[in-house]
């Protein structure tokens, strides 16, 4: 087996790769830079893996990438970056890139990549060249990775795509994002919101219609499938659409003709449908209010955006780049924000998701009289706001911790959280009883024998023994 090489500037990086690959008994190399690792090929054996930084002095690991897999198609590439965009996710995966590892990582996880990447070394395919594209969409959240993995993955692909989310956590982005890394990037991308528009007008606007096909209809026009020929169509709030146009969507989706209203000669359709919904589709086949063929057509490929409470982690982040982003349009300085500020951000629900964010770092950009936001800058209706923990949002500080975990790829993840979940109904059990057993049992509908065991295996402290309990 030839060495896996670990390309990385940093290194503490590069140390703790040794130091696991020793342990792993699996040879391996490392450089500093780019250079040094272009330079080794020229004399050595090609790696079993490569492991690459993407920001390096010098020479990047995309243009590594790029360089390797010229002369190397089917050498995995392992690409890792504490930049956690899409941008980044996108152009590894476009470049042929194995995987995509975002920093800092769980040790046990990456060997584990690189052993999955040794046992299918040669079963990788190259990819094209990409172009330096900025960066649409931010997160670092684990469920964030997946979404970019996920478009990534879908680059060269013309598959219908199905993206489900709240309002607010930017289908459409995604949707642009989908169309800009694929395939059709040179053609038109058009969005059309399937709810905005009066059903008695909605099959003219995706489909055209004829002179004279109704009243009013004085010349032809072209509908939104005809405007995005050869491109992307992105059909918003899908579960809105009425019925009768949905037989007429699955027919273009079926045969790929379709005719303007009042038209008799039929179209040709070269579109890929990109469609998006806030509702449960499957409900609303259930419900005979969406078709069930038309559903199995749209859901080729399905894209889940997790709220932003799910993501709290993103929140610091997106705040700062938001608030770039509105003083480059208002043309002022860019104002900063307190730790404290976004601690308290990141403990807000936001309903509303990204959009509601985006709207309260305008807010801020135009009316916190300093160039420091602190909390009570922030505007009344924000500040009122419980905190997450005082709204006792378990289940999304759950969701979060367990992303993070599953992120991670951790062990035992369900035992670990099945018993810190344990021990804290038994210890606040107990401080509600004064440590009596019994009476906590009582309070948590469990038996003695089991709070006695569940004491002894959690190791809690602070409970009265069984005995003091009798005698009380």
């Amino acid at each position: 087996m030839n060495p896996v090489w670990i390309i990385d500037d940093d290194r503490s990086i590069r140390w703790v790769f040794e130091k696991a690959l020793a342990r792993e008994e699996i040879p391996f190399k490392s450089f500093s830079t780019a250079g040094d690792a272009l330079a080794a090929l020229e004399d050595d054996m090609a790696p079993q893996v490569l492991v690459s930084d993407i920001r390096m002095p010098g020479e990047s690991g995309l243009s590594l990438l790029q360089k390797v897999k010229a002369r190397y198609p089917s050498l995995p590439v392992i690409i890792m970056t504490a930049y956690s965009d899409l941008d980044s996710a996108v152009q590894a995966f476009q470049g042929g890139a194995f995987e995509y590892l975002p920093k800092p990582f769980d040790v046990d996880h990456a060997v584990e990549l690189v052993r999955r990447a040794v046992d299918e070394s040669m079963h990788q395919d190259s990819a094209p060249e990409v172009s330096n594209m900025a960066p649409e969409i931010l997160g670092q959240a684990p469920s964030m990775q997946e979404v970019f993995r996920a478009i990534g993955r879908l680059s060269q692909s013309h598959a219908t795509v199905l993206i489900n989310g709240e309002s607010g956590t930017g289908k459409e982005l995604v949707a642009r994002a989908l169309h800009r890394h694929s395939p059709r990037r040179d053609q038109p991308f058009i969005a059309i919101n399937t709810a905005a528009i009066p059903r008695d007008l909605l099959e003219s606007e995706l489909f055209g219609h004829e002179r004279g096909a109704f009243t009013g209809a004085t010349t032809m026009r072209r509908g939104r499938f005809e405007q995005a020929e050869g491109g992307t169509l992105f059909l918003d709030e899908i579960g809105d659409m009425p019925a009768e146009l949905q037989t007429r969507l699955l027919r273009v989706l079926s045969d790929g003709n379709f005719y303007r209203v009042g038209g008799h000669q039929p179209i040709k359709a070269n579109v890929r449908v990109i469609a998006a919904t806030h509702q449960n589709l499957e409900d609303r086949v259930r419900n005979n209010l969406f078709r069930e063929d038309l559903f199995h057509r749209l859901n080729v490929i399905r894209l889940r955006l997790p709220s932003l409470r799910e993501r709290r982690e993103d929140i610091p982040l997106l705040t700062k780049h938001f608030l770039q982003k509105s003083a480059l349009e208002l043309g002022v300085e860019p104002k900063r924000i307190s730790e404290a500020a976004l601690k308290y951000l990141a403990s807000q629900d936001f309903p509303g998701n990204v959009r509601q964010l985006e709207n309260l770092c305008h807010w801020l950009t135009v009316m916190a009289p300093g160039q420091l936001i602190d909390i009570n800058d922030l505007p009344p209706e924000v500040r009122e706001q419980a905190p997450r923990e005082a709204a006792g949002d378990w289940l999304a500080a759950l969701a979060q911790e367990a992303d993070r975990m599953l992120g991670a790829r951790e062990p035992e993840v369900f035992d670990k959280l099945t018993r810190a979940f344990e021990k804290t109904l038994i210890t606040r059990a107990l401080a509600a009883s004064g440590g009596r057993r019994i009476e906590a049992s009582q309070m948590l509908g469990i038996g003695r024998n089991t709070i006695t065991r569940k004491i002894q295996e959690l190791g809690i402290e602070g409970a009265k023994s069984a005995d003091h309990d009798e005698d009380r």
